[in-house]
């Protein structure tokens, strides 16, 4: 496999982009397991050694066998570039390919392959560019060494079978099982055999070999590399899954191959990363064709552009990601959690363990009526054994006040748990935040209207995830303080609406789940309020229509959920306007139970610069019994006299329910949104509401 790097830069210069050249998927496995004996069950046992010894020898004698010369084979592919947040698993496609190949070999040793297909779709902007070389398979399992970039990323790691391996190598036969290949589903017993390097600070390959048991042949790779394998600083890890099938009942060949290589900023842990992943299959072999050494001269080579274009492929640009999605397959997942089993603990990103971290821009600067002026700055540390250390905090000119976070998770990323102690955090009233803290910096900052109607929140949270990340249940238990807030700047934004102060324990879980087209996720916490007991419930749940199509587009967001018992006000619901319900007055609606649909469709005019937006949204809210947010409009009144007087409270128990439509237009591959909506009914108004995609709304 190769990968030609040619950094390119995503909008801000923020990302870094990641070329792989040979990518594959990942058969089917069914488990058949075999009882080892205790005197192969421990590293470097003899068995294991004459297995990879078996191997090397295998390897070897392919290279010189007089009935297998030569062979001609048809490869497809799907490489997606796409981004990713650490802390979720949230991934937003930037730009898919799809490969057509065909693949020569003779022996001994010489290669060649020869696009003959290529097609390509953008959705975000980007100046990503692939090398011929970008869009190759692996053909001899790399060889005796392993390189990856033109030396650039991976510039040379020892293969495990390769010779004296065993000098650079720990070697456990883990397992014996069967594995299903091919098409037909045939079957193939094998050994499983986990490699780590003697010394972990080296350059070296870490994963496991499945080497078959009557020929010693190569089977399956899944493997990664050992931090001191990445030559580029901005990598954060490579993971590579390679599959060969039998051909003609003799020859261990590729069959179906995967990869994936993660970027960051090696200085900055700042919202997300860049992913190059691809999947390719190998089919068709054709064995002993005549082919001359001067064919072999060039390794890689292309058809003309107009032939690339016309190939007849046999599946749709995008039918891979509308089947399989942005998510990494079993096989990749299973090399992260293997990996840090056999390294026992041991770091395996290529990222600099300190570094400066921000999780959204406003973790920087902000504005709002409460802080003013709200400057900060966040640090890590990251080590394998111990796991990760951050810290965020900053300074409020208004309040003349320090607040921050600090949160340590145990083992290496994605830890199974973490507790997390803060001091002053910001938090919104509501379900729905009423605007992004950058957005609303915006706002604030030229005096049209702050969205937020915050209060300050001091303790200490558990979070524990046992099983997997982006799928499993998340699990948290957290005791805070909740604590009003007093503006601080001159008045000319609306009151800022005290809560009811106390200190407040909860236990709580949440489940998330995902497909290609929907996802979201349900919530149960049980609480105590000072002496009050608590039981909310919330869900959300969207669906797109084709997320990482540049065409026709229709969204569905579903929110809904109740809190139970004697709630403060900071615990109640809020609709209406921005964010909620356009052209009603802003949070007018306030209950103890809610339900939000919105529905949205887009049709473009010139794709990707301009779209024409229709949009409606629904709410009802019921069990209204919180004080009323202040208006925009209402005099400036005192803020203890806003939360004690009953002339400003709404007992109303009623459910209330407004509706919202209008038209906008999308710009810039629909990253902004430019959204005209009027209210239904008397109290309904026209509002202007300039956003940005709910795609990257947790970045700000």
């Amino acid at each position: 496999m190769r990968v030609y790097p040619t950094c390119p830069r995503f909008p801000g210069a923020i990302l870094h982009a990641l070329v792989v050249s040979a990518l594959l998927a990942v058969p089917g496995a069914g488990v058949g397991a075999a009882a080892l004996s205790a005197q192969d069950s421990g590293w470097n046992s003899s068995r294991v050694l004459g297995l990879v010894e078996g191997a090397r020898d295998r390897r070897a004698v392919t290279a010189v066998d007089s009935t297998f010369q030569s062979y001609k084979a048809d490869a497809r592919g799907f490489v997606y570039f796409f981004i990713d947040r650490p802390d979720s698993d949230e991934r937003t496609l930037v730009k898919a390919d799809q490969v057509a190949l065909e693949v020569y070999w003779k022996a001994p040793d010489k290669t060649r392959q020869r696009i003959v297909g290529l097609r390509d779709r953008k959705v975000l902007p980007t100046n990503i560019r692939y090398h011929l070389d970008h869009l190759t398979v692996v053909q001899d399992d790399f060889g005796d060494w392993i390189r990856m970039g033109d030396g650039d990323e991976v510039e040379r790691v020892l293969h495990p079978a390769g010779p004296d391996s065993n000098l650079m190598y720990d070697y456990l036969l883990a397992d014996s099982l069967t594995l299903r290949y091919g098409g037909a589903g045939d079957e193939v017993r094998v050994y499983e055999v986990r490699v780590r390097p003697k010394t972990p600070e080296l350059p070296g390959f870490v994963g496991s070999m499945f080497l078959d048991r009557d020929r010693s042949a190569i089977v399956r790779m899944n493997f990664t590399f050992t931090p001191a394998s990445y030559v580029d600083p901005y990598l954060d890890y490579i993971r590579v899954s390679l599959d060969n099938s039998l051909w003609d009942g003799r020859f261990w060949l590729p069959y179906r191959q995967e990869a994936e290589i993660r970027r960051e900023m090696p200085n900055l842990d700042f919202l997300a990363g860049s992913i190059i992943r691809g999947r390719f299959e190998i089919r068709g072999y054709e064995f002993n064709l005549p082919l001359g050494d001067p064919f072999f001269l060039t390794r890689v080579s292309t058809v003309s552009q107009a032939n690339r274009q016309a190939f007849p492929f046999e599946r749709g640009l995008l039918d891979d990601l509308d089947e399989e999605g942005l998510a990494p397959s079993e096989s990749l997942k299973d090399i992260q959690v293997q990996a840090r089993e056999i390294v026992a603990g041991r770091a395996l990103s290529g990222l600099p363990g300190t570094r400066f971290t921000a999780g959204t821009f406003s973790d920087w600067l902000r504005y709002n009526r409460v802080e003013d002026l709200f400057v900060g700055v966040g640090a890590q540390v990251r080590t394998g054994r111990v796991g990760l250390l951050q810290g965020t905090g900053g300074y409020s000119f208004g309040r003349k006040a320090l607040s921050g976070a600090l949160e340590f998770a145990p083992g290496e990323h994605p830890a199974p748990g973490s507790v997390r102690l803060f001091w002053d955090e910001i938090r919104d009233r509501g379900a729905v935040p009423g605007s992004t803290l950058l957005e609303n910096s915006f706002e604030a900052g030229i005096g049209e209207m702050d969205y937020l109607d915050p209060w300050f929140a001091r303790g200490v949270s558990l979070r524990a995830r046992p099983f997997d990340a982006a799928t499993g249940p998340t699990f948290t238990l957290g005791v805070e303080r909740h604590r009003s807030a007093v503006d601080v700047v001159d008045g000319r934004l609306r009151p800022v609406a005290l809560i009811e102060e106390g200190v407040m324990s909860s236990l709580g879980v949440s489940v998330p789940f995902r497909s290609a087209h929907t996802h979201g996720d349900v919530a149960l916490t049980a609480s105590r309020f000072r002496s009050r007991a608590l039981l909310a419930a919330t869900g959300g749940w969207s669906w797109e229509t084709t997320p990482h199509r540049a065409g026709q587009a229709a969204t569905v967001d579903v929110l809904g959920g109740a809190v139970f018992g004697d709630a403060p006000v900071q615990s109640h619901y809020y609709l209406g306007g921005r964010s909620t319900l356009p052209g009603i007055p802003y949070r007018s609606m306030v209950g103890t139970a809610f339900g939000l649909i919105a529905t949205s469709g887009t049709v473009p005019i010139r794709a990707p610069w301009v779209g024409v937006r229709a949009l409606a949204s629904v709410g009802v809210v019921g069990g209204g019994d919180a004080p009323p947010v202040p208006r925009p409009s209402d005099p400036f009144v005192d803020q203890q006299e806003a939360a004690s007087d009953p002339k400003l409270s709404d007992p109303d128990d009623t459910v209330t329910a407004r509706a919202t439509a209008g038209l906008g237009v999308s710009l810039f591959w629909d990253v902004l949104r430019i959204d005209r909506l009027r209210g239904i009914g008397p109290e309904g108004s026209w509002e202007w509401v300039v956003s940005i995609s709910p795609r990257f709304m947790r970045w700000f």
